[in-house]
Protein backbone atom coordinates (compact mmCIF):
# COMPACT_ATOMS: atom_id res chain seq x y z
CA UNK A 1 0.00 0.00 0.00
CA UNK A 2 1.52 3.78 -0.77
CA UNK A 3 1.33 5.98 1.65
CA UNK A 4 -0.24 9.25 0.30
CA UNK A 5 1.76 12.51 0.37
CA UNK A 6 0.18 15.41 1.43
CA UNK A 7 -0.81 18.20 -0.68
CA UNK A 8 2.26 21.05 -0.02
CA UNK A 9 1.21 25.02 -0.44
CA UNK A 10 3.95 27.33 -0.82
CA UNK A 11 2.77 30.13 1.08
CA UNK A 12 4.16 33.80 -0.07
CA UNK A 13 4.75 35.64 3.52
CA UNK A 14 6.57 38.72 2.00
CA UNK A 15 8.53 39.82 5.87
CA UNK A 16 7.70 38.00 9.02
CA UNK A 17 8.45 40.43 11.50
CA UNK A 18 5.57 39.32 14.13
CA UNK A 19 2.59 41.00 12.19
CA UNK A 20 -1.54 39.90 12.55
CA UNK A 21 -0.91 38.43 9.02
CA UNK A 22 1.75 36.00 10.11
CA UNK A 23 -0.08 35.61 13.30
CA UNK A 24 -3.45 34.29 11.10
CA UNK A 25 -1.56 31.68 9.26
CA UNK A 26 0.36 29.84 11.55
CA UNK A 27 -2.99 29.64 13.54
CA UNK A 28 -4.11 27.88 10.51
CA UNK A 29 -1.04 25.99 10.22
CA UNK A 30 -0.99 24.68 13.98
CA UNK A 31 -4.59 23.37 13.10
CA UNK A 32 -5.10 22.39 10.00
CA UNK A 33 -4.82 18.04 8.95
CA UNK A 34 -1.08 18.17 8.51
CA UNK A 35 -0.78 14.60 7.18
CA UNK A 36 -3.02 15.89 4.38
CA UNK A 37 -1.81 19.49 4.15
CA UNK A 38 1.64 20.60 4.33
CA UNK A 39 2.83 24.59 3.99
CA UNK A 40 5.96 25.81 2.83
CA UNK A 41 7.00 29.51 3.94
CA UNK A 42 8.54 31.79 1.22
CA UNK A 43 9.93 34.74 3.21
CA UNK A 44 11.38 37.99 2.45
CA UNK A 45 15.47 37.34 3.70
CA UNK A 46 15.46 40.62 6.02
CA UNK A 47 12.08 39.00 7.83
CA UNK A 48 12.96 39.36 11.46
CA UNK A 49 10.31 36.94 13.76
CA UNK A 50 10.62 33.86 11.86
CA UNK A 51 9.06 30.64 13.82
CA UNK A 52 11.48 28.54 12.53
CA UNK A 53 11.88 25.47 14.82
CA UNK A 54 7.91 25.63 15.15
CA UNK A 55 7.95 25.31 11.63
CA UNK A 56 9.60 22.66 10.89
CA UNK A 57 8.68 20.66 13.71
CA UNK A 58 5.35 20.80 12.10
CA UNK A 59 6.87 19.59 8.74
CA UNK A 60 7.07 22.77 6.98
CA UNK A 61 10.22 24.04 5.26
CA UNK A 62 11.59 27.50 4.81
CA UNK A 63 12.54 29.56 1.91
CA UNK A 64 14.20 32.56 1.79
CA UNK A 65 14.50 35.14 -0.88
CA UNK A 66 15.51 38.53 -2.05
CA UNK A 67 13.34 41.22 -0.62
CA UNK A 68 10.68 42.52 -3.69
CA UNK A 69 12.90 45.60 -3.70
CA UNK A 70 15.20 43.80 -5.49
CA UNK A 71 12.95 42.97 -7.88
CA UNK A 72 14.93 40.85 -10.48
CA UNK A 73 16.82 38.49 -7.80
CA UNK A 74 13.07 38.11 -6.01
CA UNK A 75 11.66 37.01 -9.59
CA UNK A 76 14.17 35.15 -10.16
CA UNK A 77 14.31 32.61 -6.53
CA UNK A 78 10.50 32.69 -7.07
CA UNK A 79 10.98 31.06 -10.58
CA UNK A 80 13.92 28.39 -8.99
CA UNK A 81 11.36 27.48 -6.27
CA UNK A 82 8.76 26.83 -8.34
CA UNK A 83 10.62 24.96 -10.75
CA UNK A 84 11.97 22.82 -8.54
CA UNK A 85 8.62 21.83 -6.31
CA UNK A 86 5.66 20.23 -7.40
CA UNK A 87 3.15 22.69 -6.49
CA UNK A 88 -0.19 22.34 -7.34
CA UNK A 89 -1.59 25.35 -4.75
CA UNK A 90 0.01 28.74 -4.54
CA UNK A 91 -1.13 31.14 -1.73
CA UNK A 92 -0.04 34.66 -1.50
CA UNK A 93 -0.92 36.61 1.58
CA UNK A 94 0.79 40.13 0.47
CA UNK A 95 -2.06 41.77 -1.08
CA UNK A 96 -1.44 44.25 -4.04
CA UNK A 97 2.29 42.98 -3.96
CA UNK A 98 0.64 39.62 -4.98
CA UNK A 99 1.01 40.16 -8.58
CA UNK A 100 4.54 39.10 -8.62
CA UNK A 101 4.83 35.95 -7.00
CA UNK A 102 1.26 34.83 -8.41
CA UNK A 103 2.81 35.54 -11.94
CA UNK A 104 5.41 33.87 -11.47
CA UNK A 105 3.53 30.64 -10.53
CA UNK A 106 1.13 31.29 -13.84
CA UNK A 107 3.89 31.33 -15.68
CA UNK A 108 5.25 27.87 -14.07
CA UNK A 109 1.63 26.95 -14.91
CA UNK A 110 1.13 25.93 -11.07
CA UNK A 111 -2.71 25.60 -11.48
CA UNK A 112 -4.31 26.74 -8.46
CA UNK A 113 -2.99 30.58 -7.65
CA UNK A 114 -4.95 32.28 -4.74
CA UNK A 115 -4.42 35.80 -4.24
CA UNK A 116 -5.32 37.04 -0.61
CA UNK A 117 -6.59 40.64 0.64
CA UNK A 118 -5.66 40.84 4.63
CA UNK A 119 -6.34 44.65 4.13
CA UNK A 120 -7.08 48.25 2.56
CA UNK A 121 -6.06 51.55 2.15
CA UNK A 122 -6.77 54.69 4.38
CA UNK A 123 -6.26 58.69 2.86
CA UNK A 124 -3.62 59.18 5.34
CA UNK A 125 -0.60 56.57 4.01
CA UNK A 126 0.11 58.62 0.61
CA UNK A 127 4.06 57.09 -0.23
CA UNK A 128 2.03 53.29 0.26
CA UNK A 129 -1.28 54.42 -1.62
CA UNK A 130 0.88 55.07 -4.28
CA UNK A 131 2.01 51.77 -4.97
CA UNK A 132 -1.46 50.07 -3.45
CA UNK A 133 -3.31 52.09 -6.04
CA UNK A 134 -0.64 51.42 -9.25
CA UNK A 135 -0.22 47.44 -8.42
CA UNK A 136 -4.29 46.92 -7.51
CA UNK A 137 -5.83 46.73 -11.02
CA UNK A 138 -3.28 44.05 -11.87
CA UNK A 139 -4.66 41.94 -8.82
CA UNK A 140 -6.54 40.10 -11.06
CA UNK A 141 -4.26 38.97 -13.62
CA UNK A 142 -2.56 36.21 -12.47
CA UNK A 143 -4.90 34.64 -9.49
CA UNK A 144 -7.08 31.73 -10.52
CA UNK A 145 -8.90 32.46 -7.01
CA UNK A 146 -9.58 34.77 -4.23
CA UNK A 147 -9.83 34.96 -0.55
CA UNK A 148 -9.94 37.61 2.14
CA UNK A 149 -10.83 38.00 5.92
CA UNK A 150 -14.11 40.57 5.03
CA UNK A 151 -16.24 41.16 2.11
CA UNK A 152 -14.64 44.92 2.52
CA UNK A 153 -11.10 43.43 2.15
CA UNK A 154 -12.33 42.22 -0.82
CA UNK A 155 -14.39 44.60 -2.51
CA UNK A 156 -11.28 47.03 -1.81
CA UNK A 157 -8.26 44.60 -3.96
CA UNK A 158 -10.84 42.49 -6.23
CA UNK A 159 -13.65 44.14 -6.98
CA UNK A 160 -17.58 43.85 -6.69
CA UNK A 161 -18.16 41.13 -8.89
CA UNK A 162 -15.48 39.04 -7.97
CA UNK A 163 -15.67 39.53 -4.32
CA UNK A 164 -19.78 38.22 -4.83
CA UNK A 165 -19.02 35.31 -7.33
CA UNK A 166 -15.20 34.41 -6.65
CA UNK A 167 -14.32 34.69 -3.64
CA UNK A 168 -13.40 32.68 -0.49
CA UNK A 169 -14.11 34.48 2.77
CA UNK A 170 -11.74 32.88 5.29
CA UNK A 171 -12.20 34.62 8.98
CA UNK A 172 -8.95 35.28 10.33
CA UNK A 173 -9.75 32.19 12.71
CA UNK A 174 -8.29 31.59 16.31
CA UNK A 175 -7.71 29.27 19.45
CA UNK A 176 -10.82 30.25 21.23
CA UNK A 177 -9.45 28.16 24.38
CA UNK A 178 -6.92 29.91 24.38
CA UNK A 179 -8.16 33.39 24.88
CA UNK A 180 -10.40 31.88 28.08
CA UNK A 181 -9.94 34.59 31.02
CA UNK A 182 -8.37 32.74 33.95
CA UNK A 183 -8.60 34.92 37.46
CA UNK A 184 -5.67 33.43 39.04
CA UNK A 185 -3.70 33.74 36.44
CA UNK A 186 -4.58 38.05 35.99
CA UNK A 187 -3.28 38.07 39.69
CA UNK A 188 -0.39 35.88 39.22
CA UNK A 189 0.94 37.78 35.77
CA UNK A 190 -0.16 41.64 37.42
CA UNK A 191 2.01 40.45 40.46
CA UNK A 192 4.41 39.66 37.87
CA UNK A 193 4.42 42.85 35.99
CA UNK A 194 4.50 44.85 39.22
CA UNK A 195 1.01 46.02 38.66
CA UNK A 196 -1.25 47.03 41.18
CA UNK A 197 -5.43 45.09 41.87
CA UNK A 198 -6.63 48.73 41.94
CA UNK A 199 -4.67 49.79 38.75
CA UNK A 200 -6.80 50.55 35.75
CA UNK A 201 -5.10 48.91 33.10
CA UNK A 202 -6.01 49.84 29.24
CA UNK A 203 -4.22 48.14 26.52
CA UNK A 204 -3.49 47.86 22.79
CA UNK A 205 -1.89 45.42 20.44
CA UNK A 206 -0.30 46.06 16.83
CA UNK A 207 2.64 47.31 15.07
CA UNK A 208 4.01 50.51 15.93
CA UNK A 209 3.01 52.40 12.49
CA UNK A 210 0.24 55.02 11.16
CA UNK A 211 -1.94 52.31 10.49
CA UNK A 212 -2.11 51.64 14.16
CA UNK A 213 -2.57 54.65 15.29
CA UNK A 214 -1.03 54.85 18.97
CA UNK A 215 -0.50 58.32 18.79
CA UNK A 216 -3.99 59.39 18.70
CA UNK A 217 -4.39 56.54 21.71
CA UNK A 218 -1.66 58.31 23.74
CA UNK A 219 -3.69 61.68 23.75
CA UNK A 220 -6.74 59.77 24.22
CA UNK A 221 -4.78 58.10 27.67
CA UNK A 222 -3.47 61.48 28.73
CA UNK A 223 -7.15 62.42 29.08
CA UNK A 224 -8.20 59.26 31.36
CA UNK A 225 -5.36 59.54 33.02
CA UNK A 226 -6.81 63.31 34.33
CA UNK A 227 -9.58 61.40 35.38
CA UNK A 228 -8.27 58.34 37.10
CA UNK A 229 -4.59 58.63 38.26
CA UNK A 230 -4.33 54.67 38.82
CA UNK A 231 -4.44 54.46 35.15
CA UNK A 232 -1.94 52.80 33.09
CA UNK A 233 -1.49 51.67 29.38
CA UNK A 234 0.26 48.94 28.11
CA UNK A 235 1.12 48.96 24.36
CA UNK A 236 2.46 45.44 22.84
CA UNK A 237 4.43 45.67 19.59
CA UNK A 238 7.23 46.91 17.68
CA UNK A 239 7.42 48.90 14.61
CA UNK A 240 9.16 52.40 12.85
CA UNK A 241 7.07 54.74 15.27
CA UNK A 242 8.29 53.11 18.54
CA UNK A 243 10.78 55.93 19.12
CA UNK A 244 8.18 59.07 17.97
CA UNK A 245 5.97 57.21 20.38
CA UNK A 246 8.05 57.22 23.42
CA UNK A 247 8.85 60.77 23.18
CA UNK A 248 5.50 61.63 22.83
CA UNK A 249 4.72 59.88 26.11
CA UNK A 250 8.07 62.52 27.60
CA UNK A 251 6.46 65.06 25.94
CA UNK A 252 2.69 64.47 27.50
CA UNK A 253 4.50 63.94 30.74
CA UNK A 254 2.76 60.16 30.80
CA UNK A 255 5.91 58.09 30.19
CA UNK A 256 5.85 56.93 34.13
CA UNK A 257 2.37 55.50 33.23
CA UNK A 258 2.54 53.85 29.72
CA UNK A 259 4.39 50.32 29.46
CA UNK A 260 5.98 49.34 26.09
CA UNK A 261 6.23 45.18 25.85
CA UNK A 262 7.48 43.45 22.59
CA UNK A 263 5.08 41.53 20.37
CA UNK A 264 7.12 38.58 21.32
CA UNK A 265 5.16 38.03 24.56
CA UNK A 266 2.68 35.62 24.79
CA UNK A 267 -0.62 38.35 24.06
CA UNK A 268 -2.75 35.89 25.89
CA UNK A 269 -1.40 37.14 28.87
CA UNK A 270 -1.52 40.66 27.95
CA UNK A 271 -5.13 40.81 27.74
CA UNK A 272 -5.94 38.73 31.18
CA UNK A 273 -4.02 41.71 32.77
CA UNK A 274 -5.75 44.23 30.73
CA UNK A 275 -9.37 46.02 31.97
CA UNK A 276 -10.14 47.61 28.54
CA UNK A 277 -8.82 47.16 24.98
CA UNK A 278 -8.88 50.26 22.96
CA UNK A 279 -8.24 49.86 19.18
CA UNK A 280 -7.97 53.23 16.88
CA UNK A 281 -6.78 52.27 13.54
CA UNK A 282 -6.70 54.31 10.61
CA UNK A 283 -7.84 51.44 8.93
CA UNK A 284 -8.13 47.48 9.07
CA UNK A 285 -8.50 44.68 7.07
CA UNK A 286 -10.22 42.89 9.65
CA UNK A 287 -8.66 43.54 13.24
CA UNK A 288 -8.26 40.11 15.00
CA UNK A 289 -7.19 41.33 18.04
CA UNK A 290 -9.78 43.52 18.99
CA UNK A 291 -11.86 39.71 18.56
CA UNK A 292 -9.25 38.18 21.08
CA UNK A 293 -9.68 40.66 23.41
CA UNK A 294 -13.20 40.47 23.15
CA UNK A 295 -13.34 36.82 23.71
CA UNK A 296 -10.88 37.80 27.19
CA UNK A 297 -13.87 39.34 28.09
CA UNK A 298 -12.65 43.03 27.75
CA UNK A 299 -14.48 45.88 27.12
CA UNK A 300 -13.29 46.99 23.35
CA UNK A 301 -12.99 50.53 21.65
CA UNK A 302 -12.49 50.04 17.98
CA UNK A 303 -12.50 53.47 15.77
CA UNK A 304 -15.18 54.12 12.93
CA UNK A 305 -12.63 52.43 10.62
CA UNK A 306 -12.64 49.20 11.58
CA UNK A 307 -14.96 46.47 9.58
CA UNK A 308 -17.83 45.71 11.84
CA UNK A 309 -17.50 42.82 11.72
CA UNK A 310 -15.25 42.86 14.48
CA UNK A 311 -18.31 43.25 16.54
CA UNK A 312 -18.23 39.76 18.43
CA UNK A 313 -20.00 40.17 21.78
CA UNK A 314 -21.99 42.88 23.67
CA UNK A 315 -18.49 44.42 24.80
CA UNK A 316 -17.67 45.81 21.76
CA UNK A 317 -18.06 49.98 21.11
CA UNK A 318 -17.13 51.96 17.83
CA UNK A 319 -16.22 55.92 17.80
CA UNK A 320 -15.02 58.23 14.75
CA UNK A 321 -11.48 58.63 14.69
CA UNK A 322 -12.29 62.25 14.06
CA UNK A 323 -14.22 62.91 17.22
CA UNK A 324 -11.72 64.39 19.86
CA UNK A 325 -9.11 62.46 22.26
CA UNK A 326 -11.36 63.52 25.49
CA UNK A 327 -14.33 62.07 24.03
CA UNK A 328 -13.14 58.21 23.30
CA UNK A 329 -11.91 59.19 27.04
CA UNK A 330 -15.27 59.89 28.26
CA UNK A 331 -16.58 56.76 26.21
CA UNK A 332 -13.61 54.89 27.79
CA UNK A 333 -14.43 55.90 31.62
CA UNK A 334 -18.41 55.56 31.22
CA UNK A 335 -18.07 52.12 29.56
CA UNK A 336 -15.36 51.01 32.28
CA UNK A 337 -18.42 51.59 34.41
CA UNK A 338 -21.05 49.94 32.88
CA UNK A 339 -18.81 46.73 32.26
CA UNK A 340 -16.98 47.18 36.15
CA UNK A 341 -18.95 43.67 37.22
CA UNK A 342 -18.46 41.39 33.98
CA UNK A 343 -17.60 38.00 35.30
CA UNK A 344 -14.64 38.07 32.64
CA UNK A 345 -15.66 34.90 31.24
CA UNK A 346 -16.93 34.68 27.44
CA UNK A 347 -19.53 31.43 27.03
CA UNK A 348 -19.79 30.68 23.45
CA UNK A 349 -23.17 31.03 23.80
CA UNK A 350 -23.17 34.82 24.33
CA UNK A 351 -20.88 35.32 21.35
CA UNK A 352 -20.93 34.76 17.54
CA UNK A 353 -18.24 31.93 17.19
CA UNK A 354 -19.15 31.27 13.68
CA UNK A 355 -16.52 31.28 11.74
CA UNK A 356 -13.76 32.53 14.34
CA UNK A 357 -13.25 28.93 16.05
CA UNK A 358 -9.81 27.98 14.24
CA UNK A 359 -10.89 24.71 14.54
CA UNK A 360 -13.93 24.46 12.19
CA UNK A 361 -12.10 27.42 9.71
CA UNK A 362 -8.91 25.01 9.64
CA UNK A 363 -11.06 22.35 8.23
CA UNK A 364 -12.82 24.09 6.06
CA UNK A 365 -9.12 25.74 4.39
CA UNK A 366 -8.04 22.43 3.92
CA UNK A 367 -11.01 21.39 2.38
CA UNK A 368 -10.94 24.39 -0.21
CA UNK A 369 -7.15 23.25 -0.87
CA UNK A 370 -8.15 19.87 -1.58
CA UNK A 371 -10.68 20.63 -3.69
CA UNK A 372 -8.65 22.54 -5.87
CA UNK A 373 -5.71 21.49 -6.02
CA UNK A 374 -7.14 17.93 -6.60
CA UNK A 375 -9.36 19.71 -9.52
Amino acid sequence: MIESRPLRVAMIMGKMIGGGVESVVMNYYRFIDRDKIQFDFIIDSDSTQVPRTEIEKLGGRIYEIPPYQNIFKYLKSLDDIFKNNNYRVVHSHINTLSVFPLSVAKKNKIPVRIAHSHSTASRGEYKKNILKNVLRPFSKVAPTHYMAPTIHASKWLFGEKNSKDKTFILKNAIDIQKFSFNRNTRNELRNKYGYDDNDFIIGNVGRFVWQKNQEFLLYVFKEVLNEIPSAKLVLVGDGPLKKNLLNLAVELNIKDYVYFIDNSTNVEDIYQILDYFVFPSNYEGLGIVAIEAQIMGLPTLCSDRVPREVEVTNLCMFLSIDIKPHEWAKCIIDTSQKFKNNSRVSKKSDIQFNNYDIECEANKLADIYIELGEG
